[in-house]
């Protein structure tokens, strides 16, 4: 009795020790990879500052040149710490869009969102051109989140849900919002600021021009406090209220921060194709769909990632530059299409 007791002892001592172990063993790879991640944006932030057609190094920084100084704090910064929450903003919109629809080829740029946002800039500039920043954002807020609850509703109404068919539908949702902003802007002659909208580049993103895109910060603080309730929301409606969610809450509450993360992404810099499709396609297949896990590696590398893709463009063709828009299409187009064909 006694040995048996032992034994008892002993397996339950080993089995604790062992979970106990995994725990930190899983604790510590996370810990490293958002370390890593964290370590991959300090550095492109780095490097982004430095880059360019005006010739300024880490040296020039420190000896208080005044004019590189005010170079850097007018254009540099603003640049660089625009596309660090641009990144960051259109990963976790597309997290929340995908979790809202159930459906991993839903983002802003396959649901009609971009475009929502573009035609409530243009009827802002239309019905008040002399609107300031804050007017025509909300404007871009106001279709945005209209647009995007039609969307849900068009999604809610198909019968069979297939996973190729409902971004298919939101294609064709933008196209015809594209095509009401096309039509007005051309009768009107601004089809040229209309497709600035529509390609996104920093390279006019100026200090005292730029501070509409920190209204993003709140929404992805709001999307990480919620977390827990999206990743229900990605597990149905009747599952979701079944546990007591306020199920349309939770919906609108998705949708208010998508909508605010992209009127004031595509009012600073223009529309920024498949980044919230691709990154998080990619961290969710390595680490999971826990949202609250894998919300920080999204944001981190969804910022790393579109850095990395502006530093490409200012050097390719240097001293000119393509814009940030051409080149995630390029690299987050082909990225997805590896991603589609290894899942295959």
């Amino acid at each position: 009795m006694i040995r048996t007791l032992q034994k008892v002892s002993y397996k339950i001592l080993m089995n604790a020790s062992t979970g106990a172990v995994g725990a930190s063993l899983i604790k510590n790879k996370k810990l490293l990879r958002r370390g890593l991640l964290t370590a991959l944006l300090l550095v492109s932030s780095v490097v982004s500052l430095f880059v360019g057609v005006a010739d300024i190094s880490v040296y020039d920084a420190f000896t208080g040149d005044a004019e590189k100084l005010f170079l850097i704090s007018a254009s540099r910064f603003p640049r660089t710490i625009s596309l660090v929450l641009a990144g960051i903003g259109m990963s976790t919109s597309g997290l929340i869009m995908q979790q809202l629809t159930r459906n991993k080829f839903v983002s802003p740029t396959t649901a009609g969102s971009l475009d929502a946002a573009q035609l409530g800039l243009l009827l802002a500039l239309i019905l008040l051109p002399s609107a300031g920043t804050f007017m025509k954002g909300g404007f871009a807020f106001v279709f945005t989140f209209a647009a995007s609850l039609v969307f849900l509703r068009i999604v809610d109404s198909i019968r069979i849900r297939n996973v190729i068919f409902v971004p298919l539908v939101g294609l064709m949702f933008g196209a015809i919002l594209n095509s009401v902003a096309t039509f007005f802007a051309v009768n009107l002659n601004i089809v040229q600021d209309v497709n600035a909208w529509m390609m996104a580049d920093f390279s006019g993103v100026l200090s005292g021009k730029y501070e509409m895109i920190y209204f993003s910060l709140p929404a992805v603080a709001i999307t990480y406090f919620y977390a827990n309730k999206f990743t229900l929301i990605g597990m149905g409606e009747d599952f979701a209220k079944n546990l007591g969610l306020n199920y349309r809450f939770v919906m609108n509450l998705g949708l208010f921060c998508v909508s605010l993360t992209l009127s004031a992404i595509v009012l600073t810099a223009g529309a920024i194709p498949f980044l919230g499709l691709v990154v998080p396609n990619l961290v969710t297949m390595m680490y999971g769909d826990n949202i609250k896990k894998v919300l920080p590696e999204i944001a981190l590398f969804g910022a790393a990632f579109l850095l990395i893709c502006d530093i490409i463009g200012r050097l390719i063709i240097y001293p000119f530059e393509i814009p940030i828009g051409l080149m995630v299409g390029i690299i987050g187009g082909a990225i997805f299409l590896i991603m589609l064909l290894r899942r295959r």
